[in-house]
């Protein structure tokens, strides 16, 4: 009996060894021909998704440090009565605060004057006039919560849906789920800026890591100014084709490897290997902007290549139009513990007309209506002072905005009380939106998930998430 199980063992092994060749030529193929091996290679693991797909890719807006409320897009003319008057306790007894706890609790009214924009005089902060101008398009969430206050788990809570790291991102969810329309590019892509405030708070990879998830889908960050990626260009005396001979040889091994053990990593890095070589050709042609137009490159308001969120902006429209799934970008120094008045002031100079133009720039290309484009800190702020001029975190209470794919025009959703403490109407949770995203996406966030440890790991968690119906058209 055991010399008829190792002679079948044998006779495996050397069927998968010539079958390896299959796949050395296989990845021959997509050297040649990336974009039709690609478009095989693209697809997700819901194909096709088992609901009507609003949405096409995702540009998500994050706005790190935590951007308040209180003085963007939640208007509580209450709270600048209360200026200077203690905080009622009956709000905040027993509650959880951040660097606030057991201090004095000091009401401190918004900084900056409201004013009414958009087709229903929706009042936003008046340092934001461009985004008040398309807010017909917009969808204003008043009532978002989320779990953490701190910024490295709430950042990870938002990413992931879980304040503990090790899980998939959900641009890492998306692309598993869905795949990707860019054969050279990757499907994930993350974009950073910084702005004039200077407060270059550290976001770690781990934030659009693929978790447990095959690592070909975790995000793959492009550097704002520079070189976007790293050794992009050969060496002197490496030619493209000596490379394409190389890769072919390391693949052709890899392919041989994993025939043999089946280990999903190598066919990882036999796709990384072709999607490096794809990249040579494809990121150069993707940040010269020389073929964008004057007026174009005027709504946004950058030079090319600065580094500036408004960069950023028009490259995620690039990513978009070459069928890039995920797009994720992040503008630091958000984090008014001191100084709110001046801080938010700058960041409104550096995010309102870019976001803006975003939006404008895909609704006049036919773009939006396939774009959720999602605008979002990692939490809010408070509406007691600190230090006498700044804000401490806050969970129980944000501003979000949705724009596009399906999404209601114009609408405001939710609120929070008079002084913007916690969430009074239409409460909505971080796995709230996850579950809206997939949705909008095509994807049933209860019925979408990978066994992990034993359990049915979900972007949505196990808590009840629920599809927020009322902002969808």
């Amino acid at each position: 009996m055991v010399m008829e199980q190792l002679r079948t063992l044998l006779a495996r092994r050397a069927f998968l060894g010539k079958a390896s060749q299959g796949l050395g030529a296989a990845a021959l193929a997509e050297l040649v021909a990336p974009r039709l091996a690609g478009a095989a290679a693209g697809r997700g693991m819901l194909d096709p998704p088992p609901l009507p797909q609003k949405a096409k890719r995702v540009i998500w807006l994050t706005m790190a440090g935590g951007p308040s409320h209180l003085e963007t897009f939640d208007h509580k003319p209450k709270l600048a009565d209360m200026h200077g008057k203690p905080m009622p306790e009956s709000l905040t007894k027993g509650q959880q605060l951040a660097q606030l706890q057991g201090k004095p609790l000091v009401c401190f009214g918004p900084q900056h004057p409201f004013q009414p924009m958009g087709p229903n005089g929706t009042e936003i902060c008046g340092l934001f006039p461009h985004i008040g101008s398309v807010l017909g398009d917009i969808c204003l969430i008043r009532s978002m919560t989320t779990d953490a206050i701190n910024h490295d788990p709430a950042h990870m809570f938002m990413n992931t849906g879980s304040q503990i790291a090790g899980r998939p991102s959900m641009g890492s969810w998306v692309t598993y789920g869905l795949g990707s329309d860019a054969a050279d590019l990757p499907g994930f892509v993350v974009l950073t800026s910084l702005g004039k405030g200077g407060q270059d708070q550290p976001i770690a990879a781990r934030q659009w890591s693929s978790g447990f998830l095959p690592s070909r889908y975790q995000g793959v960050q492009l550097r704002s100014k520079g070189d976007p990626v790293l050794y992009l260009t050969n060496p002197k005396g490496v030619s493209r084709d000596r490379q394409a001979a190389d890769i072919r040889a390391i693949n052709l091994l890899n392919a041989q490897h994993d025939a043999l053990t089946g280990d999903p990593e190598i066919a990882t890095r036999i796709a990384q290997y072709e999607m490096a070589f794809a990249m040579q050709a494809s990121v150069p042609e993707l940040i010269d902007t020389q073929g964008e137009s004057g007026r174009t490159l005027e709504l946004y308001g950058c030079q090319p290549g600065d580094g500036s969120f408004a960069s950023n902006c028009l490259l995620a429209r690039r990513l978009a139009e070459r069928g890039v799934r995920f797009i994720q970008l992040y503008h630091k120094d958000w984090d008014h513990h001191g100084g709110v008045k001046e801080g938010v002031r700058l960041k409104a100079l550096e995010i309102d007309r870019a976001c803006m133009a975003l939006l404008t720039d895909l609704k006049q290309r036919g773009m939006l209506d396939e774009t959720l484009v999602v605008w979002a800190g990692e939490f809010g702020r408070t509406p007691m002072s600190q230090g006498g001029d700044g804000r401490d975190h806050h969970n129980k209470a944000m501003s979000v905005w949705l724009a596009g794919a399906g999404v209601k025009r114009g609408l405001v959703h939710g609120a929070t009380d008079d002084l913007g403490y916690q969430v009074v109407e239409k409460a909505c949770t971080v796995h709230d939106l996850h579950a809206t995203m997939l949705h909008q996406l095509g994807i049933r966030h209860d019925a979408f998930s990978v066994k992990f440890q034993g359990l049915d790991a979900k972007l949505t968690g196990v808590e009840g998430a629920r599809v927020i119906t009322e902002v969808l058209a």
